[in-house]
């Protein structure tokens, strides 16, 4: 059988030329995970404590990405260089299938170096990648899937669909957005010749092993009161309210980097309407179906299509090859200089390289005003920046109230907290500073549950003082921990000591349920 990865074809010297390109990418987050960067994300946070506690699900999101994370943890340890060591090699995995499609397309070495810098320079894969998230491992596999397909049509192996349909399940039990990945595959099947596969076992074989994948999280659902239809539904109505179908279009131009525009929508109407590249328009339908689905959404996140571009930049770039003549290529080879330069003047938004001061001046500069997905306060930083700062001092200002209670207060005291990120924080840095692990209302705290704690002696971090007061009979503000470049939300954060719950916790557990 072809392999995928590894043909005949791919093993030739110019594969040297796209592990280069792979490699640069790589030494890009090498670099500003070892040397820049702001601190560890409040996302990260809470994907460390929840490979903590391995299960077939989690409130919002499948279990592949938090069980790779518990390995790498196993293997190279927590420092922010070690967590974010995996997503950098699949975003250097992706520059490198993505000039693998390009050839597959039937791109030379000028296409495939256009398409392999696009992947480089798209700014939602710089900022995908310099953290740990499920986002790097979603791009990845969407981008796989895109090449197999390639692959499929240019060869008619059947074996392909089994190959498929592994990739498809890996990407469900990653994240849910491989859905509307398979979806698209379907109707851009029903829409072009490949039709004709439909009529044999192979693509329903293929979407058996993937529901194979998925059915683990289904399950773990079905047991868990479908919390993770809960988080969506709270999610849309909540923090994602503010997006709109307009939003969601005009960020595909920002978040790809506005330099690779021409060549993503080339890439469209190449497959589309030319002659040689309606062979894969497959890949075409694809990606409209993607959009549509996301579109009529009404509130998805801009970020929710990027995962499909690549495979628009592969076809871009072999539209722009063939378009530029053996005359005309001289003049094109600027096209290198446009996408690194633009690539280079604007990797700062999604990459944490300069300073922070460096950054606002930066900003200022471009006229670029701070952004949030969720409709959030923000102040100096956008949430991205912003969600790197202050959880060490949060950890720090609890352990500096923990540690002035007696050893026997000590034992039955629990730390709560309403969200992820502040639990996170707790717990990323318990051993550090001597601290028991966090208890909290938020996705997957919320189903950890007390941790046997009664209420007796509880220490809150953030919220307001009347809420305790409602809800146990002393408290006392013992502390308040600032950062100047956190999300305001996060900033000023009072800590109370509370004691005597007027109601068992276990019983007031139930109505603290938060998910979004």
């Amino acid at each position: 059988m072809r392999s995928a990865i590894f043909s005949r074809q791919t093993l030739t010297s110019s594969t040297a030329v796209l592990l280069v390109f792979a490699l640069v990418k790589l030494l890009i987050h090498f670099y500003t995970n070892a040397f820049a960067g702001y601190g560890i994300f409040r996302d990260e946070l809470y994907y460390v404590a929840c490979s903590e506690h391995l299960s077939a699900g989690y409130v919002d999101q499948p279990p592949l990405s938090i069980f790779i994370l518990a390995v790498s943890r196993m293997l190279f340890g927590q420092s922010i260089f070690a967590i974010r060591l995996l997503p950098a090699m699949a975003g250097a995995a992706t520059v490198f299938m993505t000039g693998l499609m390009t050839r597959e397309l039937g791109g030379g070495k000028f296409a495939q170096a256009i398409a392999s810098i696009a992947s480089i320079v798209s700014l939602i894969y710089l900022g995908y990648d310099s953290i740990y998230s499920m986002n790097s491992f979603d791009v990845l596999l969407w981008t796989w899937s895109a090449y197999v397909v390639i692959l499929l049509v240019k060869t008619g192996d059947k074996k392909f669909w089994l190959e498929l349909g592994l990739i498809l399940g890996l990407g469900l039990l990653n994240k849910i957005s491989v859905l509307w990945l398979g979806f698209g595959i379907v109707v851009g099947a029903l829409l072009t010749p490949e039709r004709r596969w439909l009529k044999t076992e192979y693509p329903y074989i293929a979407g058996v092993i993937a529901f194979a994948f998925f059915l683990p999280y289904i399950l773990w659902n079905a047991i868990h009161g479908l919390a993770h239809l809960e988080f969506i539904r709270n999610a849309s109505a909540g923090k994602y309210a503010s997006l709109n179908p307009m939003t969601f279009l005009s960020g595909q131009v920002l978040l790809q980097n506005p330099v690779t525009l021409l060549l993503w929508l080339s890439g469209l109407a190449w497959l589309l309407f030319s002659e040689e590249g309606k062979k894969f328009r497959i890949l075409a339908y694809l990606y409209l179906t993607a959009a549509l689905i996301l579109i009529l959404n009404g509130h998805s996140k801009s970020e929710y299509l990027s995962q499909a571009y690549p495979m628009l930049f592969a076809a871009g770039a072999v539209w722009f090859e063939r378009w530029a003549s053996r005359e005309k290529l001289r003049w094109m080879k600027p096209a290198y200089a446009i996408l690194l330069s633009g690539g280079i003047l604007l990797a700062p938004v999604a990459l944490p390289i300069l300073s922070v001061e460096s950054y606002i001046r930066y900003a200022d500069a471009l006229g670029i005003t701070p952004s949030s997905a969720e409709a959030k306060q923000l102040d100096k930083l956008p949430q991205f920046y912003a969600d790197m700062f202050g959880w060490e001092d949060k950890a720090a200002a609890v352990a500096k109230v923990f540690h002035e209670l007696t050893p026997e207060e000590q034992v039955k005291c629990a730390i709560f907290s309403d969200n992820y990120g502040r639990c996170g924080a707790i717990d990323f840095y318990s051993k550090k500073y001597n601290l028991p692990k966090s208890i909290g209302r938020h996705n997957n705290y919320w189903l950890w549950g007390p941790r046997g704690y009664t209420g007796e002696l509880v220490i809150v971090l953030g919220g307001g003082l009347k809420d305790k007061q409602e809800t146990f009979e002393s408290v006392t503000i013992a502390d308040t921990v600032k950062n100047q470049y956190c999300m305001p939300y996060e900033n000023n954060l009072s800590i109370y000591v509370c004691r005597k719950l007027k109601k068992p916790l276990r019983e007031l557990w139930p109505t603290l349920r938060h998910y979004d």
